[in-house]
């Protein structure tokens, strides 16, 4: 995650903590210590629980009783109703962003498309690919689905950072190419179409993810 500017404290500490969840530098079922947290920002508790609760919103995390926080459990049960959703949203997404696309928005597009075919880390393709859907979304001016849909893709970046943390490879990505053309065409079925089978192909990655070595133990330094 990118920092964005006028951020507050919390927002900070959630969007720092929200990429080492992501990344699965902080495992699943990893406890987050408020004190070593706080203390490592150099925060009080307060920004440090409103990073809590908006790690918890995301479903990045959840809340124990007398026992705080930890990070979420792979529920690799969740990852065919994860690529589902994404299958049906985005295409949506993508069929009333179409009418404001712009000639910069695709050549941003197929910009961020190339950075993400030369990746040499899945840390660095995830990003652009993120980018990516990003950018041809956001003209839907649908902020509550575009939320909905930025959580969707967060879940997805954890199943394919524990899929792919020991066999990464660098790879063309043909079918943002052919979205990108289909949208300068004006063919938007066609678009949307690839759009979902685009995010359905994680639900195959299913063996891998169960298979991945997630749970490493995390110290938070400082």
């Amino acid at each position: 995650m990118t920092e964005t500017p006028h951020e507050t404290h919390s927002q900070r500490i959630a969007r720092i903590l929200s990429d080492r969840i992501i990344s699965g530098e902080i495992p699943p079922g990893a406890r987050l210590r408020q004190d070593h947290i706080a203390s490592e920002f150099g925060a009080s508790h307060v920004p440090v629980r409103e990073a809590f609760r908006e790690l918890q919103a995301r479903g990045l995390a959840e809340s124990e009783a007398r026992r705080g926080f930890r990070v979420t459990e792979f529920d690799v049960a969740e990852l065919r109703e994860v690529a589902e959703m994404r299958a049906s949203l985005e295409p949506l997404a993508l069929r009333h962003a179409a009418p404001n696309m712009t000639r910069a928005i695709l050549q941003k597009a197929e910009q961020v498309t190339r950075i993400g075919d030369s990746a040499r880390t899945v840390r660095d393709w995830e990003a652009a690919n993120r980018q990516f859907h990003q950018l041809i979304l956001t003209p839907c001016g649908m902020p509550r689905l575009l939320e909905t849909i930025d959580n969707l893709q967060t879940t997805s970046a954890r199943f394919l950072f524990a899929a792919w943390r020991r066999d990464w490879e660098a790879r063309s990505d043909h079918d943002h190419r052919i979205i990108i053309t289909a949208l300068h065409k004006g063919q938007t079925d066609l678009a949307c179409a690839t759009l979902a089978r685009h995010v359905g192909w994680i639900g195959k990655r299913k063996s891998s993810i169960k298979n991945a070595e997630a749970h490493e133990t995390y110290v938070i330094s400082g």
